[in-house]
């Protein structure tokens, strides 16, 4: 908690430590919880009990690298207006891209309480929230303010039984991703071969119904990969491309959507428990839906993003619709045997992605890998 600075005069009370004794209060204590304070809002260690009622800092962690869209329009936003709604008693402390650990890292950062609040995605850790992938299905979502509806609908439905370790305050299946290359791709023939970065989850197996080869990689290794021909190209969404430059060596891009990843905002259990009541619903009501509550990464911003990467020279494609379907019958396959395996284990995944094709259709956002037959 700190150090614990005391003054006393030889253990005589002075008339304005009397006073402020009748207010509850001793100078020793008030200057024993500024110090506490200072430590708070200087270096993020957690969430402290002051003088005058309970201040809290929220130690935010997120692997989106700190100059990031993500950071810059959305965490760091949305980390102000809580402080603005709690009148000051909420601040925090950042801790963006490695800064507490890598990618696939980051729901065990704040579950075991290295931060109290953080931004990870369940995608990268493979099997250990098997129906939340339900997510990362192929689907035309163009704003993370429409994937955070539908997958917090997702959540209270049944995705709920797969995050008892934190608390959830949104889970979201991102903006979809395109295949990003050094060469131009205009059939299924065109990708026989090639080895493409995958963020994991269903991604790895859309490109592997492709005929290519998926490879996992950090997205920090990317740039050089492709640059140095180790790898042909990646799947991502758009503003992971402009956060790692991506359009300088990905200079063209197939507009066929592979969908995304399943990720969402967690707070560690005991953090969340220390927060009096007015914060919590704070925290809950701002980081709900932290896109609308930031007005970043929504559909508006998606259009803005597209136009930022033609604008630096990536040439986009549109797959012809006969094509479209052809690669899209693949990813219904991948659906099939996806729901086939988990049903082996004992899990209704079949009816997890009948309750997420009914959650995209009520926001105008259409499933390409959903099979036609389950309708």
């Amino acid at each position: 908690m700190g150090t614990f600075i005391s003054h006393n005069n030889g253990g005589g009370k002075t008339r304005k430590e009397e006073k402020n004794m009748c207010d509850g209060i001793t100078r020793r204590n008030f200057l024993k919880n500024s110090v506490i304070g200072g430590v708070a809002l200087g270096a993020g260690v957690g969430i402290y009990e002051l003088a005058y009622g309970q201040a809290t800092n929220l130690r935010f962690s997120t692997w989106h690298p700190p100059m990031s869209r993500e950071v810059k329009t959305v965490w760091e936003v949305m980390l102000e207006e809580m402080k603005k709604k709690s009148g000051g008693k909420i601040s925090s402390t950042m801790y963006a891209g490695a800064a507490l650990g890598k990618g696939p890292e980051h729901f065990d950062i704040v579950a075991k309480g290295l931060s109290d609040m953080g931004y990870f995605t369940a995608t990268w850790t493979p099997g250990r929230f098997p129906l939340s992938d339900v997510l990362s299905l192929a689907a035309w979502v163009d704003g993370k303010d429409v994937a955070t509806d539908i997958g917090n609908a997702m959540y209270e439905r049944i995705l709920n039984r797969e995050f008892k370790d934190v608390k959830m305050i949104e889970l979201n299946g991102c903006i979809q991703s395109f295949l990003w290359t050094k060469k131009p791709i205009r059939s299924l023939a065109d990708t026989k071969g090639l080895k493409v970065r995958s963020p994991g989850g269903h991604q790895t197996n859309y490109i592997k119904a492709l005929g290519a080869e998926p490879i996992f990689m950090p997205l920090g290794d990317v740039y050089l990969a492709i640059e140095t021909g180790t790898i042909d190209g990646l799947v991502t969404c758009p503003p992971l491309v402009l956060a790692y430059k991506l359009h300088e060596v990905a200079k063209h891009g197939v507009v066929a959507t592979f969908g995304c990843v399943t990720e969402g905002v967690v707070m560690n259990l005991d953090s969340w428990k220390k927060l009096p009541e007015d914060q919590k619903k704070i925290v809950e009501a701002l980081g709900h839906n932290p896109f609308k509550t930031s007005g970043g990464l929504t559909r508006e911003v998606y259009k803005v993003m597209m136009k930022e990467i033609t604008d630096k020279g990536v040439a986009l494609y549109n797959l012809p619709s006969d094509e479209a379907e052809r690669w899209y019958e693949t990813f219904r396959e991948v659906t099939r045997k996806w729901v086939a395996d988990l049903e082996g284990k004992g899990l209704q995944a079949k009816e997890v992605v009948k309750m997420y094709n009914q959650e995209c259709e009520k926001r105008g956002v259409k499933v390409v890998a959903f099979p036609r037959e389950w309708a």
